[in-house]
């Protein structure tokens, strides 16, 4: 069947979850490149490189950490990338055939909590940006912090008020609009990045004094630490691994997706860490101590047209990766679950709406916390990407026949929308991605959570799956062509 042959009455369509046309498919290298180096520079990432060096890393090994974690990131979104390309789809349709049409709802909504969960995560740290560019021009808007509700300073509450508007007008023309924000937002703070490596340099006379520092860990905690920090590294982006098709699903071609993501995303996280990193260093040598926190670092400089520029740049860079990262997944995945009363647009807006309620001013500054809940992260979403890529690579041998994706009945209906294996190996990943919680002598597999769960769910899948009776697939030769 033709992938522009679907039943629009179907409860489990809605043009937004609808096979994109070649003909509209307009996204380059260049805008994947872009999307990428508008979500990597952040304030979140940003904190997370220095705070590596504030563990007792050396440079040297933080940036291990970064490449390893990075080169690993975009070779599973190079092999999860390819059926949004290929077929057009996005995440939630796709993931269909693993789970089953009702089946998938569960791993959808998973996706969805730990996306909104990243949207207040990076909404009240580019608020801090806010608050700091209105205290420096509005008199009096220091002394709102006296005001406190739930937990939160009036004054902060306006400026996460504000920003939550910039996200709701970005959304509301839909991906069109994001692709042109990215466009120009990620290179805009790729060049104030290297002005704030070149203050660093000139402060500091070279690269400072956290390139001469050895680290701090013995051989046998480093042992322990850098893969905690490579799954915390991963852990930041495992939702991008499973809606990456939302993205490549626009893509010109495999090729384009491809190059466009091996730009944008090893490369730049890299450019980043190190941006982060040298100024972080000369800022120990410019005020006595080495300032994680951009914000905080902008405010010591006490010049009117450094924090208005450095705010400006950090709340465009907290609105890329938000956007792009944080709003367009969960769009999709509430759009799946009611598709015949919800849009992209709608369902953005309720997607932010949502994220206020996770109060994330309430433990933000707590290092610990963001760890844990980066490695429960990585191995809860494990298990899913392991499922969906055995069903492409293994099970489907990078076949599918689209119209079963919108079919209540069909290769996907399995039990009455259940896929019971596929729920089995979910179980088994989650099982294993976790279980060094529960037994302290297998601690070492939550250490590698996130890989421990993509493997168990992976194998698991494939080999549950090897008795599933094998359909008939009959595609157009246009949805059968696959372009590398």
């Amino acid at each position: 069947m033709s992938d522009d042959i679907i039943l629009t009455d179907s409860r489990l369509y809605n043009p937004d979850l609808a096979p994109i046309p070649k003909t509209k498919r307009r996204w380059t290298w260049l805008n994947f490149s872009t999307v990428w180096m508008g979500m990597v520079h952040n304030i979140v990432a940003y904190e997370t490189a220095a705070a590596l060096l504030a563990q007792g890393f050396s440079v040297e090994q933080a940036l291990a950490a970064v490449v390893l974690a990075n080169m690993i990131l975009v070779i599973a979104l190079w092999f999860n990338g390819v059926a949004g390309a290929k077929y057009g789809l996005p995440f939630p349709v796709l993931i269909r055939a693993a789970f089953g049409y009702r089946g998938a709802q569960i791993p959808v909504l998973l996706r969805a909590f730990v996306a909104i969960f990243w949207f207040a995560v990076q909404s009240y740290a580019g608020s801090l940006a806010i608050n700091a560019l209105f205290g420096l021009f509005i008199p009096g808007w220091q002394q709102l912090d006296h005001f406190v509700v739930l937990g939160l300073q009036a004054n902060v509450g306006i400026a996460f008020g504000l920003f939550w508007c910039l996200h709701a007008l970005i959304i509301s023309h839909g991906m069109e609009r994001i692709r042109h924000f990215e466009l120009w937002a990620g290179p805009l703070v790729i060049v104030m990045g290297l002005i704030a490596v070149i203050w660093a340099l000139r402060t500091a006379h070279g690269l400072g004094p956290l390139f001469y520092r050895t680290s701090r860990l013995t051989p046998a905690r480093f042992a322990v630490d850098f893969p905690v920090a490579v799954t915390g590294l991963i852990g930041v982006w495992a939702t991008l691994i499973l809606n990456i098709p939302d993205f490549t699903r626009f893509a010109k071609s495999q090729k384009d997706q491809m190059v466009g993501q091996a730009i944008g995303l090893p490369i730049t996280a890299i450019v980043f860490a190190l941006v982060s990193i040298i100024t972080t260093s000369g800022a120990a040598l410019a005020f006595g101590s080495a300032i994680s926190n951009p914000v905080i670092l902008l405010q010591h400089f006490h010049n009117p047209i450094v924090l208005i520029l450095g705010a400006i740049t950090l709340i465009i860079a907290t609105l890329s990766v938000n956007v792009a990262a944080n709003v367009v997944s969960p769009a999709y995945d509430l759009v799946n679950l009611f598709p015949q009363r919800l849009n992209f647009v709608k369902a953005g807006i309720i997607s932010i709406a949502i994220g206020v309620l996770f109060v994330p001013w309430l433990w933000f500054n707590n290092a610990s916390t963001i760890y844990n809940v980066l490695g429960g992260i990585g191995g809860a979403l494990g298990p899913v990407a392991g499922l969906m890529l055995a069903d492409f690579y293994v099970v489907r041998k990078r076949c599918y026949d689209i119209s079963m994706f919108f079919a209540e009945t069909g290769e996907f209906a399995y039990q009455n929308g259940w896929n019971v294996k596929g729920l089995a190996a979910f179980g088994i990943g989650i099982f294993g991605a976790f279980i060094g919680l529960i037994i302290s002598s297998l601690h070492v597999l939550y250490t590698y959570s996130w890989f421990v769960g993509i493997a168990f769910s992976f194998i698991s899948y494939s080999l549950l799956m090897k008795s599933q009776p094998a359909q008939e697939v009959s595609l157009s030769p246009e949805a059968q062509e696959v372009e590398f």
